[in-house]
């Protein structure tokens, strides 16, 4: 019925390639956005299995826009006021000193580097200065580095994407307005006003959904659809006022909606991170099919010059003049003036203003497009691939996260933190009773007072430290809800739960922690009793099986596996880890156990 050439069978192919891409990116620890980009070229003018412009048509820059759209509001949704705490007068010289100075020489290499006209330098320059989030938050997930870092690029990243685009369309009015003979005076209050008009429009809508959400106004399950259907009937309604305004408006109404509370807005946020992730995905894969040969050829080796100072020139002096009065540590500034990728925005908006400044006749616009991909690509792959190795050698990437996060201080959690950190792994214990933590804090181990639900979503407690978070509360109902609540967060393989002694043992809630899923009651009972946690080395003289079977005499706990990797996997009523020589058995045993091969320090590799 469909042949290859189906319009459907090209947007299933899409979204086939783009998911695709981004889970060998998972599997492999590649950049996920480099990979989509690979695959996009692949599939456009390698196989030509896909062809933008003569599938979509007039549709494609509808498409682009709406898509760029509903990320940076989601984008907004994820910044809070709350991480300018450490990072506020960082982000304040970004965007205030650093777009200035940032555009200054990104206009002056694009003049002198490129050898583009003035005008067409200055605007190119302007869209330089944004880097996106759609390439910054892949390209940060898996790095275990400082929040005001993170915190720093992703503002930025998000706050300078309209601000760029709105120094296009100065540019490109003067440029259409006459030149040196347009009222440049009149230009910029026109772009003032429009963006003016644009702030209060996505902050009005903002504070009005957030006030409309709470009160019932709107049933649950129409939430997440009003919010998108508003989302894209601003964004258009600002952009009819002046072109790329709406990306003003929705920036702002998401940041509007994620410093005020909606009551629904762990759901509404995870909703808009699964839209986003496909709309990623898709439209990458987009726009990296756009870029044919002919786009190719008229990439000139003078550009290879551009491409160098924008790397090594460009960006880092425009980072170190804007933090050049701030207390952020050298190294860190050094991290930040190397991390720009750009992606989507600066694609989609460079196409834009090439393609409206070709039909207006200037000489020299068809050069954009194949300087955009440039740029996109050698900034994609000099980041994408050297970031991780960058923030290790500046010693800012802590690796991989190898802790334990407790909920619930009580005698048996404290007592299996003190093991826990007796086995140099990070370990916190979270509760919201202050008297409750006071055992833990006279035990010398890192605490967290506030419920723990609100502080990951929050982002007061970086989950990315930990690689098991287990529930221990006395409230059976409260661990299965913090173990539903961030499992999709952190993972469902790196959530667990004890029970109460009503034994609900049911995966559904979270997975039960231990091997013989032991509730918390009978757990406190043991320690009272004089039970102790051990470990045990699994080798090729003492087997697994042995280990099994003096495990089953003695009536213990098997807790936890470590491998000689440093991975920790847990033992639980429905999933026992393989274990093999050389592994090491977290175990909670009786004190009459025999304890042969039990000792108390953890060996090399352990």
């Amino acid at each position: 019925m469909f042949g290859i050439e189906s319009l459907l069978v090209k947007i299933a192919l899409i979204g086939v390639i783009g998911i695709g891409a981004q889970w060998i990116a998972w599997r492999t620890g590649k950049p996920a956005i480099a990979l989509m980009l690979v695959a996009g070229i692949i599939a456009g003018p390698v196989l030509g299995l896909i062809d933008p412009e003569r599938d979509f048509g007039q549709l494609r820059e509808p498409i682009i826009k709406l898509a760029v759209a509903v990320i940076l509001f989601e984008g907004g949704l994820s910044l809070k006021f709350r991480e300018l705490r450490q990072a506020g007068a960082a982000v304040f010289m970004l965007v205030f000193i650093g777009v200035p100075v940032g555009w200054a020489l990104g206009t002056a290499a694009a003049y002198y580097g490129a050898g583009l006209p003035l005008e067409l330098a200055a605007l190119f320059g302007g869209i330089m200065i944004v880097t996106g989030p759609t390439v910054i938050a892949p390209l940060l997930r898996p790095l275990n580095i400082s929040p005001r870092v993170k915190n720093m690029l992703k503002w930025e990243a998000i706050v300078n994407d309209p601000i760029g685009a709105l120094l296009a369309v100065g540019v490109y009015s003067y440029i259409t307005h006459g030149g040196a003979e347009a009222n440049s005076a009149s230009i910029v209050i026109d772009v003032v006003a429009a963006s003016t008009l644009a702030i209060i429009l996505g902050g009005t809508v903002g504070f009005a959904l957030t006030w409309a959400f709470p009160r019932g106004w709107v049933p649950e399950y129409l939430k997440a659809p009003v919010l998108l259907t508003t989302v894209i009937a601003v964004f258009v309604l600002s952009d009819l006022v002046m072109h790329e305004t709406g990306l003003i408006t929705v920036t702002v109404m998401g940041v509007v909606m994620a410093n005020r509370e909606t009551y629904s807005s762990h759901t509404l946020r995870r909703f808009k991170e699964d839209l986003t992730v496909l709309l990623v995905s898709g439209v990458f894969i987009i726009l990296a099919a756009t870029l044919d040969w002919e786009v190719v050829r008229n990439f000139e080796f003078r550009f290879l010059a551009f491409l160098l100072l924008l790397l090594f020139i460009v960006r880092p002096l425009t980072i170190m003049i804007a933090l050049l009065f701030t207390r952020i540590p050298f190294k860190e500034r050094l991290f930040v003036a190397w991390i720009a990728p750009r992606g989507i925005v600066a694609v989609a908006i460079t196409g834009l203003f090439a393609l409206r400044l070709s039909d207006y006749g200037f000489a020299g616009a068809e050069a954009l497009v194949p300087l955009g991909f440039g740029v996109v690509i050698a900034t994609i792959f000099a980041h994408g691939f050297t970031a991780a190795a960058f923030a290790r050698w500046l010693g800012l990437d802590q690796g991989k996260g190898e802790g334990v996060l407790l909920v619930g201080a009580n005698s048996w959690t404290i007592g299996f933190a003190e093991f826990i950190k007796g086995q140099d792994r990070e370990v916190l214990v979270a509760d919201s009773s202050i008297l409750a933590l006071r055992r833990a804090r006279r035990a010398g181990l890192p605490i967290h007072h506030g419920d723990v639900l609100d502080e990951a979503h929050d982002d007061s407690i970086d989950l990315g430290q930990y690689q098991q978070l287990i529930a221990a509360t006395d409230n059976d109902s409260y661990n299965a809800l913090v173990c539903s609540e961030l499992a999709p967060e952190i993972g469902h393989d790196r959530v667990s739960r004890l029970i109460g002694a009503s034994r609900n043992g049911s995966q559904r809630r979270g997975r039960v922690f231990t091997l013989a899923g032991t509730p918390i009651e009978e757990q406190l009972d043991r320690l009272q009793a004089g039970w102790s946690f051990g470990r045990t080395r699994i080798t090729e003289k003492f087997t697994y099986a042995q280990f099994v079977a003096r495990m089953k005499a003695s009536g213990g706990d098997s807790l936890a596996v470590v491998r000689p990797s440093g991975e920790l996997a847990i033992f639980t009523m429905h999933h026992r880890p393989s274990v093999e020589a050389g592994d090491v058995v977290w175990t909670f045993v009786p004190p009459d156990a025999p304890k042969p091969r039990q000792d108390a320090k953890p060996a090399d590799g352990a």
